[in-house]
């Protein structure tokens, strides 16, 4: 299992790579651009080749991308609607030209009109994306989250709907969000729990669409419907769940990713939240 962190893209693309290796990574996440505008730069062929050359020259194995955060397949705005499409589009073909195999974007919000009608736009605006894409191009992995406000992808029933239209069943991979889960009411803490809740989301949606893991602690409690996260141990999910997960034979081979703070006691963090999950994937019986 690579493991790794998300890392900026400050500078370009190509300086990420080498903050992965700097902070220990063999996996890592990045936007493509940045996450907070509508606009996106164009890529100079250039900085991919900086980009694919750094790369090689790693050991990093697996890069992932993340979506913006603007993106809402499922508003019932028009123009905010057909917007997102359009932006999610660009985002599949900046990873096509990066040669990055997995988008991960959060399945959107209904804004009040109701979780049905909220599925329905989001699954009309991904076959509109879909339609056309290249089977070996970048794939759309929906993520779990903790279900803020009308956020959409809170209960694996959302995704077992969208799994149920044809020409999306196929296409479609899904993230697992450590955070976001137990923030959904996912209890993860225990044994018994973490068997249940993966046992779940196998039934209705199929642990072999997972592509991703993000490993996020907790700093609300179960059921919070907050996402925020937290250093590895530090909240309240505590370490077993993550020990778990890494020793789980069923995830062999995914790229697991931290999305915790960047500084711990006034030092870089990405290295010890690694250093912590190594050791806890080296000890324990595996699942």
């Amino acid at each position: 299992m690579p493991l790794g962190a998300h890392m900026s893209i400050a500078g370009g693309v190509d300086l990420a790579i080498l903050r992965g290796q700097e902070a220990g990574c063999r996996a890592i996440q990045i936007f493509t651009k940045s996450s907070s505008q509508w606009r996106a730069r164009d890529i100079p062929d250039e900085e991919i080749d900086r980009y694919r050359g750094n790369l090689a020259a790693s050991g990093i194995r697996t890069v992932v991308a993340h979506a913006s955060y603007l993106i809402n397949l499922g508003s019932p705005d028009a123009a905010l609607w057909e917007r997102s499409i359009q932006a999610l589009k660009i985002e599949l073909q900046r990873c096509d030209r990066l040669g990055i195999p997995s988008l991960v974007l959060h399945p959107g919000a209904h804004m009040g009109r109701g979780e049905e009608a909220g599925l329905e736009r989001v699954a009309a605006a991904l076959e509109e994306v879909l339609t056309g894409r290249p089977r070996r191009g970048a794939a759309i992995c929906l993520e779990t989250t903790a279900g803020q406000g009308t956020c959409l992808g809170h209960r694996f029933e959302h995704f077992r709907t969208l799994l149920k239209k044809r020409r999306l069943a196929a296409r479609l991979g899904f993230c697992l969000d450590t955070c976001h889960l137990f923030a959904a009411g996912y209890e993860l803490r225990d044994r018994t729990g973490y068997r249940e809740v993966m046992a779940r989301f196998d039934d209705l949606v199929g642990l072999d669409r997972v592509r991703v893991i993000h490993l996020n602690d907790a700093k609300k409690d179960l059921g919070s419907r907050v996402d925020r996260h937290e250093h590895i141990g530090k909240g309240f999910l505590g370490l077993e769940p993550f020990r778990w997960i890494l020793r789980d034979r069923r995830f062999a081979g995914l790229p697991m990713v931290l999305e915790t703070p960047k500084a711990m006691n006034g030092l870089p963090a990405d290295p010890l939240n690694l250093s912590l999950l190594r050791g806890l994937r080296g000890s324990g019986k595996k699942r």
